[in-house]
């Protein structure tokens, strides 16, 4: 089963809304506090990195020895729980995003 979601015409609120839905339907909202879900976000990253645990930065750049389905798979878990517990602590992720680009401008100035 595919969806016909692209970046180019999905908002952040709509894949927000997805993941709320996906887990109200399986009555989840009790084990989806900001605990778990930052527990299951950082094993979800260690899965993202087994892919590249023993390959070259060359490697990596070419392509090499990794599976990029398996690879979008563990981004798209990732993601699924980053919106989660957005959605977990009401975060708006936009406003976030923006935000902390601000900090990060401020402390990582241009040369």
């Amino acid at each position: 089963m595919t969806s016909s979601f692209r970046d180019s015409d999905c908002t952040l609120s709509e894949l927000k809304q997805v993941v709320e839905e996906f887990v109200s339907q399986r009555t989840w909202q009790k084990f989806h506090n900001a605990k778990n879900l930052s527990m299951a976000l950082a094993i979800e990253a260690a899965e993202l990195m087994e892919h590249y645990q023993w390959l070259t930065t060359e490697q990596v750049a070419l392509g090499e020895g990794y599976d990029l389905a398996e690879v979008t798979d563990e981004l798209a878990d990732i993601t699924s729980y980053v919106l989660a517990l957005a959605n977990a602590l009401d975060i708006d992720l936009s406003s976030a995003v923006a935000n902390k680009m601000v900090k990060n401008r401020l402390k990582y100035p241009l040369n």
